[in-house]
Formats: structure tokens, sequence, C-alpha cells
């Protein structure tokens, strides 16, 4: 589990109950089951509506995955460069057929896998490069999609709210007649829907689509990086050059260095 996702969501909810404790003794005029099933069943009601339930059922899934450590961070693309200059000397002493080794070590990895195989079925460089930008491009777009459909949940999620506090306002409204103190309560009901709304959206929908979409991100530009490198290793690059081409695409922090590797 990430420590710094669970820290900071923690900390927000903590803010809201925080404020609550600070200004009324009266808690459990924020408990209102109405508004609960009217901002969290609409927007689920409104999203299966308009997406597949295959997708949506994934984007429910990635809101838990937010909270899972990421693997593939800077450190991994370190890691990408000094396995690619390795496979590039290796490439030097016993050509491209050396590398039908190296495929089942990466197994696990679909796209470096997918790449290799490629790369060993004989192609030029910019064959290879144009198999590997198409994957990537609908890895990304497919991978996406969750993303995409939380956006949407959290901008639908305020609206039911504020649905759920016209539908209080119009109850309301139509008992004017009766106590005039039943009308302060009725409101702060009817405000409830509103404000769960706005905390479904911004406290763990959008932060979820947000986060899922960074990480699909990094993804791509790692796809990217290896697109480069085995692309040169097709080209019969020299591991110097496949060094100081894919170290361009890094930050000079986690650069590779392949003098310190050669020593």
């Amino acid at each position: 589990m990430s420590l710094n996702t669970l820290i900071a969501f923690l900390l927000a909810f903590g803010l809201f109950i925080f404020a609550i404790v600070s200004q009324t003794n009266n808690y459990l005029i924020f408990v209102d089951p109405f508004s609960f099933v009217m901002v969290i069943g609409g927007t689920l009601a409104a999203t299966f509506l308009g997406q597949e339930y295959r997708y949506v059922m994934l984007a429910l899934r990635s809101i838990f995955s937010m909270f899972a450590v990421y693997r593939a961070g800077r450190n991994i693309l370190n890691q990408d460069v000094g396995r690619l200059i390795q496979w590039g000397y290796l490439a030097q002493q016993k050509g491209l057929i050396g590398l039908e080794a190296e495929v089942k070590k990466v197994q696990g990895d679909e796209f470096l896998s997918f790449g290799v195989e490629n790369l060993l079925s004989g192609y030029t460089g910019e064959e290879l490069r144009e198999t590997l930008e198409i994957t990537a491009d609908k890895t990304f777009e497919r991978n996406l999609v969750p993303a995409n459909i939380l956006k949407g949940m959290g901008a639908t999620a305020p609206a039911f709210g504020m649905i759920g506090t016209l539908v209080g306002l119009i109850i309301m409204l139509s008992s004017l007649g009766a106590d005039p103190k039943d009308l302060g309560i009725g409101l702060a009901v009817a405000l409830n829907t509103t404000l769960y709304g706005v905390l479904f959206a911004r406290l763990i929908l959008i932060p979820a689509a947000s986060k899922l979409t960074q990480r699909q991100q990094i993804q791509r530009f790692r796809h990217e990086l290896i697109t480069e490198g085995l692309v040169m290793l097709a080209e019969r690059r020299s591991p110097r050059y496949i060094a100081d081409r894919m170290n361009s695409f890094l930050d000079p922090n986690i650069r590779f260095d392949i003098d310190k590797q050669a020593k």
C-alpha cells in the first residue's frame, strides 16, 4: 500500500471531520441515508447508462488501485536502459540471435517481451518503430478508458448532489405552513446531498482518475524509451550510442552510467 496516498486521503477526510467537530455538537445532522443513496446511486446509475459494464467495473476497481504502490517508477527506467545496453553488448558478440534467451526473462513485461519478439523476427528499425509505436499508443488509449470514466463520474456526482438538494428544497417549501423550526433542519438535510457529491468527486473520483492518468503517462513514456532502445538494436547501433541516446530521455539524476558498468 502507498503510505503517502493513504496519509493524504486520511488527512483530507480528517480536515473535513475536524471542521465539523470544531463547529457543532450535532454530528448526526451530517449523516443522511437519502443523500448518500442519491449521490452514489445516481452517479453509478448514470455511469452504467452511458458506459459499457466491463469498463465501468474496471474504473471502480481502479479506485482502490490508487492506494497500491506503483512499481514502474523512476528507477525502472534506469534499469531498462541498463538492460538494453547489455543487450547491445550481447548483440555485438553473438548477433541478435543471442537475445533469444532474453525473451524468457522478460515474459512478465508484455510490451518489452512483444518488442523483443518483433526484434528477433528480423524487422528493420523503421518497421519495428512503427509496430511498437502503434502498440504503445493503443495500449495507452485502452488503459486510459477507466480514468476517463472516473473523470466523468467526478463531474456527475456533484450534479446528483444538486438534484438531491433541489428535491429536499421542494419538499421543504411544500410544508412552509408547518413549524418554522423544521425549515432549518430540512434545509440542512437537503444541503447534505451537495456536500456528499462534492466530497465523493473531489476526494475519491477525481484524485483516482488523476493518479491513474499519471501512471499511464509514465508507462507510455517507458514504452517510448524501450521502443527507442529496441530500434537501435535492430539498427546494430553500438552500446555507447544506445546509452547516450536513451539517457537523453531521462532526468540527469537517473541516467545510466555506462562507464561505471564497464569498470
